[in-house]
C-alpha cells in the first residue's frame, strides 16, 4: 500500500476538526508512525501532508494563519448565496427537496449574514443597496452573472451627518462632474456563507461577472477561511482578476445562534455594537478599483430591471439633494 493510501486512511482519526486546535507536523509525524507501514523519512512524510493538504479531496488541510494540520471537513450544500437560491426555486438541489426543515434553516443563515454585512456597511460609513427580485422564483438564471447580492456605495466627496446621512460637498461634486469621474466608488458585493476548495472558482467567477460594471467586486464569506490551499487559490484568483475576498470569521455556531435577520436589522445601537465585536473581519485579498463605471452596461440593466432603475433614482437623488442617505424602498 502506498504512503499516500496509508495517509489517507490514517489522517481522519488523527487530525482534530477545528483549526484553532491544528496539531504540529512533528507531533502528527509521530502520531502517523505508530500505525504506519514501512520505514519513511521525516522529509517524506511532511512532503506528503505538504501535498495533500493542496488536495480538496484529502482529509488533511493546513491553517491558513500559523502553523498545524487540521481534518479537512467534506462539502455540503450550503445555500449560501443567490446562486443556490435561484436553483433551489428550480429544483436543482433535489437532495434537499425532501427536507424542508433544512432548507429553512440554511435560508435563514443567507438572510443573517446579508442583514449582518448590510449593517457592518452602515456603521462604517458606506451605503448599501441590495438586489433581491433579480432572484426571486423565475428569474433568468443569467441574472446570477449580472446581480451581485449588494453594492456599497462609498461616498467620497462628503462629511458624515448623522447614523444615516453624509453631507456632500458640493465644489467636489462639481470639479468631479467635469472631470468625467463619479462623485462615489461603486463595489458589488457577491455574499456567501461558506468556502470551499470545491466551489470557490464558481463563487470568485460569478463575483467578477456581477461587478463588471460597476468599480470593483467584493466576495465576501461569513465563515472563516482557514485552510491554507484555499486562501492561495483565493489570492491567485485575485492578481489575476481584481476581485476582492475577505471573511467575516463567524463560525457556523455563531451564526445559527444570533437572532432572526429583522432583530439584526432593527437592532439597538448597543445591540448593534455587541453585534460588530462578534465579527473577526479578515481581508484576504483586497479589490482592485477602476476608476469609471460602465455606464452603458448599467443602463442596459436599468432597462430590464426595476432595482437597477431604482438604484440609479436613489444616487441621483442624493447628488441632487447634495445629502447622501440609506436607501429605503418605496
Amino acid at each position: 500500500m502506498s504512503l499516500r493510501t496509508q495517509l489517507s486512511d490514517l489522517l481522519p482519526s488523527l487530525l482534530p476538526n477545528n483549526p484553532s486546535e491544528a496539531i504540529k507536523g512533528t507531533e502528527l509525524i509521530r502520531l502517523v508512525r505508530l500505525q504506519l507501514t514501512g520505514n519513511y523519512s521525516d522529509a517524506s512524510l511532511r512532503y506528503h501532508f505538504s501535498i495533500m493538504s493542496c488536495d480538496p479531496a484529502s482529509p488533511i488541510a493546513k491553517v491558513e494563519k500559523g502553523q498545524g494540520y487540521y481534518r479537512r471537513t467534506a462539502p455540503v450544500p450550503a445555500l449560501s448565496g443567490a446562486q443556490e437560491l435561484v436553483a433551489l426555486s428550480q429544483g436543482r438541489l433535489e437532495d434537499l427537496s425532501d427536507n424542508r426543515e433544512a432548507v429553512d434553516h440554511a435560508l435563514e443563515r443567507v438572510k443573517k449574514f446579508r442583514a449582518i454585512v448590510r449593517r457592518y456597511n452602515e456603521v462604517n460609513g458606506h451605503f448599501p443597496f441590495e438586489f433581491r427580485n433579480a432572484f426571486t422564483s423565475g428569474s433568468p438564471l443569467g441574472n446570477l452573472w449580472k446581480f451581485p447580492e449588494m453594492v456599497v456605495v462609498d461616498w467620497q466627496t462628503g462629511d458624515e451627518e448623522s447614523d444615516a446621512e453624509m453631507a456632500l460637498d458640493a465644489r467636489m461634486l462639481a470639479l468631479k462632474q467635469r472631470l468625467g469621474l463619479p462623485p462615489f466608488r461603486i463595489c458589488s458585493t457577491r455574499l456567501r456563507i461558506q468556502a470551499s476548495l470545491h466551489g470557490f472558482r464558481e463563487d470568485f467567477f460569478h463575483a467578477l461577472s456581477s461587478a463588471m460594471w460597476t468599480q470593483g467586486g467584493d466576495l465576501i464569506y461569513a465563515t472563516p477561511i482557514e485552510d491554507e490551499a484555499l486562501a492561495d487559490g483565493l489570492r491567485a484568483l485575485n492578481a489575476a482578476f481584481g476581485v476582492g475576498v475577505s471573511s467575516f470569521g463567524i463560525t457556523i455556531e455563531v451564526l445559527d445562534d444570533l437572532p432572526r435577520a429583522a432583530n439584526i436589522l432593527n437592532a439597538h445601537p448597543k445591540e448593534t455594537e455587541a453585534l460588530m465585536e462578534r465579527l473577526n473581519f479578515d481581508r484576504i485579498a483586497a479589490p482592485r478599483y477602476r476608476d469609471h463605471i460602465d455606464w452603458s452596461a448599467l443602463d442596459s440593466l436599468r432597462r430590464e430591471s426595476d432595482e437597477a432603475a431604482a438604484l440609479i433614482e436613489w444616487l441621483t437623488g442624493c447628488i441632487e439633494s447634495g445629502s447622501a442617505s440609506h436607501y429605503s424602498p418605496k
